[in-house]
């Protein structure tokens, strides 16, 4: 069996588990990423992803941003609720920075981020199923089949970034999980009006729905029951199209055209704790979240660079003392992030469905006091760009 040793193994190659092995390589340290899917050509996933300014940055300190064939700002946030009064919108100015975010294929991403591993010459393997996991004080042992032979990596420090899949291995770690009964539709859309930058959430009794701007037209991302998702998708273009318009309503025109369609199921799942002997979750394996306010994968990629920069700043890896203080450091950091993260999504999935017209009522008023409250405004849109501690 072919045994090899790492400062970090890292196991889950999507672009946190990337982002963390691109930092850490860069700053020396030996690293293993393993992959059970195949290349990138082989990750077909059409999901947009809504980019805060926050992640911007990391990804342009990362050397990926260049690399991103397309990406649109988004410069205002416009926020409704459907047959309620009252609306507000979050602009760059709010924030004080120059956009608010952007948008970008998570295909296009996965890609940048591949090639950068690459560039730096990273350990990446791909097609690698990881099927046992051994921490003792002294070391963690990955065992792992690839191409059908067995390897084994011994490593000072385990990251899960698999989303949650090996987790049931790490002694201490639990996740409590709530069912949203709920699916997220994502498509390309066209529509007569021209996209501008604004960025249009609107809740309905149903869940909410987001159109990001996207080349030149709109990503969206639309939030049904369970019980009609699968009926959605099967719709031909023009019935489904009427049935957006129907929930959306008429600020953006006419429902043109859409492009291919996907859905799947909306749960809030998190870790407790985060940490443990020699390892330490991020991303979906910390935490997956409602997708509503783009605030999931912006989350998981600060929890990569933080954990980064924990490693870098203290003598972590060299007793089994330290890895443990820093391991601890890290997740206070961290959890008010998280915390914020999961109550703020959370309470926008649960209170906005609600079918009580007074507590809609509001909602609605709520929105409205923000749209007058500059300050306070600037307070939501630094929270939501850089997280908790804005």
């Amino acid at each position: 069996m072919v045994v090899d040793h790492f400062d970090v193994t890292i196991v889950g190659g999507g672009p946190v588990g990337m982002a963390l092995a691109i930092s850490l390589h860069e700053r020396g340290m030996s690293s293993l990423l393993l992959e059970a899917q195949g290349v990138p050509e082989q990750v077909k996933d059409p999901r947009p992803l809504a980019l805060s300014f926050g992640s911007h940055l990391i990804l342009q300190k990362l050397g990926v941003w260049s690399a991103l064939p397309q990406i649109t700002p988004i410069t205002n946030i416009h926020i409704s609720n459907r047959s309620y009064f009252g609306r507000t919108v979050l602009t760059s100015k709010d924030a004080g920075v120059p956009t608010l975010g952007y948008v970008v294929n998570y295909y296009d991403l996965y890609q940048a981020m591949h090639q950068q591993l690459q560039i730096h010459s990273v350990n990446y393997q791909v097609g690698a199923t990881v099927t046992t996991i051994k921490i003792a004080p002294k070391q963690a042992q990955i065992e792992y089949q690839q191409a059908g032979e067995n390897k084994q990596a011994i490593t000072k420090l385990l990251v899960l970034a698999d989303g949650g899949r090996l987790a049931t291995q790490i002694e201490g770690v639990n996740y409590q999980t709530h069912t949203y009964h709920q699916w997220a539709i994502v498509a390309n859309i066209k529509t007569s009006a021209s996209q501008n930058g604004i960025a249009y959430e609107r809740f309905t009794s149903e869940g909410p729905i987001a159109l990001l701007p996207s080349g030149d037209g709109f990503a969206l991302v639309w939030t049904v029951p369970f019980s009609s998702a699968e009926a959605i998708l099967s719709l031909d273009d023009s019935t489904f199209l009427a049935q957006l318009h129907h929930h959306f309503g008429d600020r953006l025109g006419e429902f043109m055209s859409t492009g291919k369609r996907s859905g799947f199921p909306l749960v809030l799942k998190y870790a407790s704790p985060t940490i443990a002997c020699r390892t330490a979750l991020v991303g979906n394996a910390a935490q997956t979240l409602h997708p509503v306010a783009g605030q999931g994968f912006n989350l998981g990629l600060r929890d990569a660079w933080e954990l980064t920069h924990e490693i870098i700043q203290s003598s972590a890896l060299t007793s089994e003392i330290e890895l443990s203080r820093m391991l601890k450091a890290y997740a206070n950091k961290r959890q008010i992030d998280r915390d914020a993260g999961k109550l703020f999504t959370h309470s926008l999935a649960r209170i906005f469905i609600s079918d009580l017209p007074l507590l809609q009522t509001f909602c609605g008023m709520g929105l409205s006091i923000l749209d007058c409250l500059p300050p306070i405004k600037r307070f939501v849109a630094r929270r939501m760009i850089f997280g908790a501690r804005g």
